[in-house]
C-alpha cells in the first residue's frame, strides 16, 4: 500500500490490487460524501450492447446477497442520507451522502452494491421495462433528445456517439449473460476509484475498506483500451419531428479533460453563453426575443471533448436564431474576448470554483477526477492561479479552434 499526503487534509492510497482511495477531511462538518467510480461506461460498449453499462447500474439496486431492493433504499434514506448512481460516457458512479456517524454504513452499502449484486433473470425482466420507460421519457423531451442525436452525429462510428441509455432495440436484446459478464469483467479493484470528503479520516476509511475485503480482492482482468476518435463530423442535419419548437445544437470536437487548454475554453464558454449576462443570452433572448433557452456548453471526456451551443425556438424564428448564433460564433472566433470580458470571466470561474469547495460532494468529485483522468492533485489556490495565468493569446487560439462556424456539427430537431 502506497499512501501519500497530497495537501492539508487530502490523502491518497494506491493498493497493490489497483484500487485507488482518496479522502479529504473537512473540519467542522457533520456529514460526508463517499462513492465508487467504475472505469467503464458507454464508451466501452460495442454497438450491439449499447446501454449495458446503464442497465447494470440499475440492476445492482434490485438486490444483493444481503439486502433486498427495499432494504437498499431504506439503508441510508431512513437515516436522512441518500444513495444514488449514474452512468456517464467514461465512468459509472455509485455515491452516498450521509451523516458522519453513518460513513461505515455507507461504505458497507456501496460495497454491497458494487461487489455483491445478485443480478437475477426476473429482475432483469422488470428493470428492462424501467429503462425502456427512461428511454421513452428522453424521446418525449426534445431538448434532451437533440443532444443524443448531436453526439451520434459528431462522433459517427465511435462509442462517444452512443446513447448512454441505449436504444429500444439494444436494451431489448440485452441478456443476463451480458449484464453479468460486464460485472465480472469490470467491477474489480483494478478498475475502481473510491473517494470520500467531509468529516472523514483517511485511516478510518482504509480500515472500513479493509474490513470489506477490498484490499484482499483480486485485481481483476485487464480491459481492452478504448481508442480515441480519429475525427469528427461537420455539417448540418435536420431531423423532422412534430412539436411547437425547433431544438438546435451546434457543437465541435475539442480537447480531452486532461488538456491544460480546458480552462481557457471554460472562460470562453462562461462569457459566451453561461448566465443572463452572457453574449448569447443578451443578443438572442434579451435583444431579439428569439428564444427562452439559449446557452453554451462544454464537456470533457477521457479521450476527447465537445463544446457548443443549444437553442430552442419557434419554427418561424429558427433560421433567424441560428443565423444570429453563427454570427456570434464567428465574432468570437475572430476577435476572442475583450480585456474586460476576460477579466470578468476569470472572476466568475474563480468564484464558482471557490463556492464549489463548500460542498463535500463537489470535493469528492474533484478528488476522484484526479485518479480517473490521471491528473496530479492541485490545491484550490494552484487552480485559481492557473486560471489567473491564462493569457489573451491562449483564449484567442481556443476561440478560433472551437467556435469557428465552419467547424460545427449542427443538428436541428423539430417541425420542418
Amino acid at each position: 500500500m502506497e499512501t501519500r499526503r497530497l495537501d492539508e487534509g487530502v490523502v491518497r492510497t494506491d493498493a497493490p490490487n489497483g484500487l485507488v482511495v482518496l479522502t479529504e477531511t473537512m473540519p467542522g462538518l457533520r456529514s460526508a460524501a463517499a462513492g465508487f467510480w467504475v472505469r467503464t461506461a458507454s464508451v466501452h460498449e460495442p454497438d450491439g450492447k449499447m446501454g449495458v453499462s446503464h442497465l447494470l447500474e440499475h440492476m445492482v439496486f434490485k438486490g444483493t446477497a444481503r439486502r433486498s431492493a427495499k432494504e437498499i433504499s431504506l439503508s441510508l434514506e431512513s437515516r436522512g442520507g441518500s444513495l444514488d448512481a449514474y452512468t456517464g460516457r467514461d465512468h459509472t458512479t455509485f455515491q452516498a451522502r450521509v451523516l458522519d456517524a453513518d460513513v461505515p454504513l455507507a461504505v458497507d452499502v456501496l460495497t454491497d452494491l458494487v461487489r455483491h449484486p445478485v443480478l437475477r433473470d426476473e429482475d432483469l425482466t422488470l428493470e428492462r421495462k424501467v429503462v425502456l420507460e427512461e428511454i421513452a421519457m428522453v424521446d418525449d423531451a426534445p431538448d434532451d433528445l437533440v443532444f443524443d442525436l448531436h453526439a451520434g452525429a459528431l462522433f459517427p462510428g465511435h462509442a462517444y456517439g452512443h446513447r448512454i441509455l441505449g436504444t429500444r432495440e439494444t436494451v431489448g436484446a440485452l441478456t443476463r449473460a451480458d449484464v453479468h459478464g460486464l460485472h465480472q469483467g469490470a467491477y474489480h479493484p483494478r478498475h475502481l476509484v473510491f473517494a470520500a470528503a467531509g468529516n472523514v479520516r483517511h485511516e478510518e476509511i482504509l480500515a472500513l475498506l479493509e474490513a470489506q475485503g477490498w484490499f484482499a480482492a483480486e485485481p481483476g482482468p485487464e480491459r481492452e483500451p478504448v481508442r480515441a476518435p480519429t475525427g469528427s463530423w461537420r455539417g448540418e442535419r435536420r431531423v423532422p419531428r412534430e412539436g411547437t419548437q425547433v431544438h438546435v445544437v451546434f457543437g465541435a470536437e475539442t480537447f480531452r479533460y486532461g488538456d491544460p487548454r480546458r480552462y481557457a475554453l471554460v472562460l470562453l464558454s462562461t462569457i459566451f453563453g453561461a448566465g443572463m449576462s452572457s453574449r448569447l443570452f443578451q443578443r438572442v433572448r434579451e435583444q431579439l426575443g428569439l428564444a427562452y433557452a439559449v446557452y453554451a456548453f462544454h464537456q470533457f471526456f477521457q479521450l476527447t471533448g465537445m463544446c457548443g451551443v443549444y437553442v430552442g425556438t419557434q419554427p418561424a424564428t429558427a433560421q433567424q436564431a441560428v443565423d444570429e448564433i453563427r454570427s456570434e460564433m464567428a465574432l468570437l472566433a475572430r476577435d476572442s474576448l475583450s480585456a474586460d470580458e476576460l477579466a470578468s470571466a476569470k472572476r466568475q470561474v474563480k468564484g464558482q470554483l471557490v463556492l464549489s469547495t463548500e460542498s463535500p460532494l463537489s470535493r469528492m468529485y474533484r478528488l476522484a477526477a484526479t485518479a480517473l483522468y490521471g491528473e496530479p492533485y492541485r490545491s484550490l489556490d494552484a487552480v485559481l492561479a492557473e486560471v489567473d495565468a491564462i493569457t489573451p493569446q491562449q483564449v484567442a487560439e481556443v476561440a478560433a479552434s472551437c467556435y469557428a462556424p465552419e467547424r460545427q456539427a449542427v443538428v436541428w430537431l423539430g417541425p420542418v
